[in-house]
């Protein structure tokens, strides 16, 4: 197909110094969780969204010297030479694809507290470190020799970086990551020397490691500032009109402004709590005040808002994290008029969750992100079957789906069977959840997808038998049931069923999704899961004039979703819904009239009136039809049956990331011949130091 005029503008060239992008595209710096643990992976991934169109692709934040170490979380480092080799590889597999290669240098100052090196922070003043963990270490003021070795550091990392090839160097003032905004700050920055006070002293540190970049690679190297624009929490923060001023006192200096808001929660929100292009209003006015390129996020997906961002002046270049992601060949989408293929981003974040627990980065949308070397998926690609055979998928939810779209994919001739009406299974329940209704495009993306397939079969409102099956005569059948929400509390906490009083209503989630309300307007919900259910349950139904209280023997509503960075703003919406929050309490026992909890410290009991209580567990896997396959496994070789695998919730209920990944794995997997003794995956080991083993004090 042709790309539409319209998008034309999308894939304009753009000068950024001395450097020059392909299109408006940039892969703006993104966290991975695989850091310099990982940097074969690492580059493979970086190299598939160069192949995908991706004008720009840049690294993660990566720090440049061992006082700025921000471990546990693993990033690139750019300590010494021992680092080029591998930052290097990076650079080469992005240009292998056309793309130029970005490198974020990155000081994380009070934000690091120094885990690995054991080196004592720095910063403006005498602070306790900014960390996630609270961590009890304190950053010391620096004087004018730290002033001086930061910048020879900074400027010793953009040479390393010119070295290893990279056409952007990033200079980091944003998210209170890059240390340079801890300067910018008034509420971190109290000093009363040249580094303090006004704005232009604020703006020192800044501006100097610029022109030192500039002066050490400015020849070869576009030079970029990324900088925060608003921290939303009003003037007592960096705000929208002091960061115009920053910029504008600093406009010409950078060869391109890279915007964001701070800190990570508020520049990539989820999109239960934010629109596709929410940063429009924190972003606009400032291409008036440089003759630079802008480049500016909002987890763009529609390629005609982009090009509105462009048209209108908002932005020159089009940034992304999350949607570069969910589809590394967005670009190439666009360019090739096939928009129907893009496979947009559903804003839950799980991305964000493989930095915050160190593994390498997943996604719900595609499940070969972070598995290109490792497994060597790739996100449009897959090889073909190796025979003529044919695959029964039982069950349409997010692990069938996938596993039938990338079955038919390779070339299998493929039967879908859902016993309902609706493709999608949980997802087509749960996007109808508040504030979940992105999260319909993975259904909708697969179903487009098998829509095209001629080849593939998809037959609605199939609940089918083990006698069905074995009368079809498939060669192998993919049994993706999913699950169900437990109604008796077993799960993290409890290990036995919670005693309940006759008569008492019991509801599950399934059953609050299926329509069923309780005949009383009190409501108890209680969260084991931890994850996003128990919150949205309770949202759903304080709106629908319940009064709703949350109890959880966690610290807090919905605790893993820190992980997604929006635990913060779930609590906050139920408390100023109403929502009751009894935190640290499990539950001990159901009545007619109420629920007991009892606290998890102390075994104190709190009674809580509600006519009724909604549990919110584990979850048990639909293996009923499993099971009446495997009784009638005698009967397998004279119906051609050769294989019956469960997967997905069916098999372990987890994510809808999890179930997604089961599906492109079981379609990966089929008729692969493989050393069984072997790992499943590659991993990339380090090689010991040569000879003699040092020991202490020897």
């Amino acid at each position: 197909m042709a790309r539409d005029p319209r998008y034309d503008i999308l894939f304009e060239p753009v000068r950024i110094g001395p450097v020059t992008t392909r299109n408006r595209f940039y892969q703006v710096p993104h966290c991975n969780g695989m850091g310099y643990r990982d940097p074969t992976a690492l580059a493979t991934m970086r190299a598939v969204k160069a192949e995908g169109g991706w004008g720009v692709v840049c690294t993660e934040q990566v720090e440049i010297h061992p006082t700025g170490d921000i471990a546990p979380f693993i990033e690139l480092r750019n300590w010494d030479e021992q680092d080029v080799p591998m930052l290097a590889r990076i650079a080469d597999a992005v240009h292998a694809h056309g793309a130029l290669a970005g490198l974020q240098l990155a000081h994380n100052g009070m934000n690091a507290p120094n885990l690995y090196s054991r080196e004592i922070p720095f910063g403006p003043v005498d602070l306790p470190v900014f960390s996630i963990y609270n961590d009890p270490v304190q950053a010391r003021a620096m004087d004018k020799a730290d002033f001086r070795d930061l910048r020879r550091w900074h400027r010793d990392a953009a040479l390393r970086a010119k070295r290893a090839g990279y056409d952007i160097v990033y200079v980091y003032a944003g998210k209170l990551f890059g240390g340079a905004m801890f300067f910018l700050s008034r509420r971190y920055n109290t000093r009363t020397d040249e580094y303090g006070g006004n704005l232009e002293n604020r703006a020192r540190l800044l501006k100097e490691l610029i022109e030192d970049t500039k002066d050490a690679v400015g020849d070869t190297c576009g030079v970029a500032c990324r900088i925060s624009v608003d921290e939303l929490i009003g003037e007592e923060g960096l705000h929208a009109a002091e960061a115009r001023d920053i910029i504008a006192h600093l406009a010409e200096l950078p060869d391109l402004w890279d915007l964001t808001l701070s800190s990570w929660d508020n520049d990539s929100q989820t999109s239960r709590f934010a629109e596709e292009g929410f940063q429009e209003p924190f972003v606009t006015g400032i291409k008036a005040l440089t003759t630079k390129p802008v480049v500016g996020v909002g987890r763009f997906t529609s390629p005609d808002l982009m090009v509105r961002q462009i048209r209108s002046g908002v932005l020159d270049l089009i940034g992304a994290a999350r949607p570069s992601i969910a589809d590394p060949f967005l670009p190439k989408k666009v360019e090739e008029g096939r928009l129907e293929d893009i496979r947009e981003c559903i804003g839950c974040n799980i991305c964000v969750s493989g930095d915050h627990t160190m593994t390498p980065i997943r996604c719900t949308q595609n499940p070969s992100m972070g598995e290109e070397w490792r497994r060597g998926w790739h996100p449009e690609r897959i090889r073909a079957a190796a025979s003529p055979q044919r695959v029964l998928v039982v069950g349409a939810g997010p692990a069938g789906l996938e596993a039938a779209m990338m079955l038919g994919r390779r070339g299998y001739e493929v039967a879908l069977a859902e016993k309902t009406r609706t493709l999608g299974g949980r997802v087509a329940r749960e996007r109808l959840l508040p504030g979940l209704s992105a999260w319909g495009r993975v259904a909708d993306y697969r179903t487009g997808q098998l829509a095209g397939m001629s080849h593939v079969e998809v037959y609605r409102e199939s609940d089918l038998t083990a006698e069905d099956i074995l009368d079809f005569g498939f060669e192998h059948v993919v049994l993706a049931t999913g699950s169900r929400w437990r109604a008796d509390g077993i799960g993290r906490r409890l290990l036995r069923p919670v005693p309940c009083e006759a008569g008492a209503v019991v509801l599950t989630p399934d059953d609050v999704m299926d329509g069923v309300r309780p005949a009383g307007r009190t409501v108890a919900i209680y969260d084991d899961d931890h994850y996003y259910m128990g919150g949205v349950l309770a949202e759903l139904l304080v709106r629908e004039g319940f009064a709703v209280t949350l109890l959880t023997p966690a610290a807090d509503v919905s605790n893993w979703m820190h992980m997604t960075m929006e635990q913060h703003r779930v609590q906050a919406r139920l408390l100023e819904l109403g929502v009751r929050i009894l935190a640290h309490h499990g539950l001990t026992a159901i009545g007619r009239g109420g629920v007991e909890a009892a606290c998890v410290f102390t075994d104190r009991r709190t009674a809580i009136e509600a006519g009724a209580v909604v549990l919110v567990t584990a979850r048990l896997p639909a293996t009923a039809l499993a099971a009446e396959l495997g009784a009638r496994r005698d009967a397998w070789a004279e119906a051609g049956l050769r294989s019956a695998t469960t997967i997905g919730d069916a098999l372990a209920p987890g994510t809808i990331a999890a179930a997604v990944f089961a599906g492109r794995r079981y379609a990966e997997e089929l008729d692969e011949v493989r050393d069984e003794s072997a790992l499943p995956f590659r991993r990339e080991v380090a090689g010991l130091v040569a000879g003699p083993m040092p020991w202490p004090g020897g």
